[in-house]
């Protein structure tokens, strides 16, 4: 470590070289070091991320204008009804409002949506000012939805930590607040967690359980509504697919509600096999897995065939990896193997420890693993292993380019789904596209001049 130019305080977060992330103390699921100029987003954003796509709900930020702008035309979320999210709020608090407070502008935005748009629910996100300034935010929600008898819910999101899984808790919790009160009579089916229907990745899902004749109760919170919301006590699993934004979720209606969960993936082959099967098994329902046992080995076989038309154009590639949670982390890394492809760099925002030991059982040796890593020691790590491609999120495609490499977007921003074995059809020729590009070939070779 020598040769790479890092803050003493980041270099128990950087794993080198293989001998288990947790008898080597690897430090993760902390904060971002101060100075570090994190990769991650901001608390309000994590929560945003996992609100914005209920469809039918209105979004208030309590805060500076800069911060409504992040909302649904960022992120690739589709929606089979209501249009209502494509909207955002805010109360644009100025310096007389962090002077004299801005309960009364929360006041006044929420009256107006509710006197003119009579929504069913309202979510308030309060940002970082508020936290400074110490409006009641939960008094006035509480006052509004009593005035207008509808849910005004507060998010509470301040924080300058930059660890946007605080944000993912802070909207979890604001679900459970939604549907705490609900008492089915009877539980059927699954509940997907951590979807957000990027590309309609939601709907390809729900036709794969479909086909194995497992219902979907509820979705959360790709494409899902006010009253899909509601029905969500009354499944008898909930499946996580983003285990980083929603395992919180599921844990506490567990541990409230009784309903079980299991974690599961459906990006790439195996994972998709592995998690349709093992939802039929967590259902006790044998006839369910013995069509996903059908129904994956057919579609496999269709990609295999698919896959070696490719192969030669991309096997012995490397392949840098930076994404939010280790779960996703975990399936690339899988997916790039079976195409051929080494994974020489791997890090996430918010993994896990066991997240990481699973990363380390996956890759090479000499792989570096990176939690919570800033644009300096990419750079750094891409450089020394000689990545081909980097897969991240919109943050990274200027670094990307920026060392003349390939790009892959993984995040929120895509249009296409990645989800499935539809998903692998577009992986597989994306990244095939970007690395083989002919505009890499001029640019190295202006390099070397």
């Amino acid at each position: 470590m020598e040769n790479i130019s890092i803050l003493d305080e980041r270099k128990d977060s950087i794993l080198l070289k293989q001998g288990g992330c947790g008898g080597n103390g690897m430090k993760c699921d902390t904060d971002s070091v101060s100075g570090s100029v994190s990769q991650r987003a901001c608390v309000y954003s994590g929560a945003r991320v996992v609100l914005n796509p209920i469809t039918d709900a209105f979004h208030i930020v309590h805060g500076p204008i800069g911060c409504a702008s992040y909302t649904w035309d960022i992120r690739g979320s589709l929606t089979s009804g209501e249009e209502l999210y494509r909207n955002s709020f805010s109360t644009d608090l100025r310096e007389q409002d962090v002077i004299f407070g801005g309960e009364k502008k929360l006041s006044a935005a929420i009256e107006e949506i509710a006197e003119n748009h009579h929504p069913k629910l309202i979510f308030v996100y309060s940002t970082c000012i508020v936290g400074v300034i110490g409006d009641d935010v939960e008094a006035v929600c509480k006052a509004m939805s009593e005035k207008y008898n509808i849910r005004v819910i507060p998010v509470k999101s301040p924080g300058f930590s930059g660890n946007k899984s605080v944000g993912y808790k802070m909207a979890c919790n604001a679900i459970m607040e939604l549907i705490k009160d609900v008492k089915p009579e009877k539980r059927r089916g699954v509940n997907i967690l951590g979807d957000f229907n990027l590309a309609g990745e939601m709907w390809i899902i729900k036709d794969y359980l479909n086909k194995i004749g497992i219902e979907v109760v509820s979705t959360i919170t790709g494409d899902s509504s006010y009253e899909n919301l509601r029905k969500a006590p009354g499944a008898e699993l909930n499946i996580v697919q983003c285990a980083g934004s929603s395992t919180y979720l599921a844990n506490r209606m567990e541990e409230e509600m009784g309903i079980p969960y299991i974690k599961v993936s459906f990006f790439g082959i195996e994972d998709t096999t592995n998690s349709l099967i093992r939802t039929a098994e967590a259902l006790n329902n044998e006839e369910a897995r013995r069509k996903a046992i059908e129904f994956t080995t057919e579609e496999t076989e269709k990609i295999r065939d698919f896959e070696a038309k490719y192969r030669k154009n991309i096997e012995g590639k490397k392949a840098a990896i930076y994404v939010g949670g280790g779960f996703k982390a975990i399936s690339l890394i899988r997916q790039f193997k079976s195409m051929g492809i080494e994974t020489v760099v791997v890090g996430t925002q918010t993994g896990k420890k066991d997240d990481y030991d699973i990363i380390e059982s996956l890759v090479n040796p000499d792989t570096v693993i990176l939690d919570d890593t800033n644009p300096a020691e990419l750079e750094k790590f891409i450089k020394e292993k000689g990545a081909d491609i980097l897969v991240g999120g919109v943050k990274e495609r200027p670094l990307a380019y920026k060392l003349g490499i390939a790009f892959c977007d993984h995040n929120h921003e895509r249009k296409h789904p990645l989800s499935g074995f539809d998903g692998v059809v577009n992986f597989t020729k994306e990244i095939n596209m970007s690395m083989n590009n002919p505009v890499w070939k001029y640019i190295r070779k202006e390099a070397a001049i």
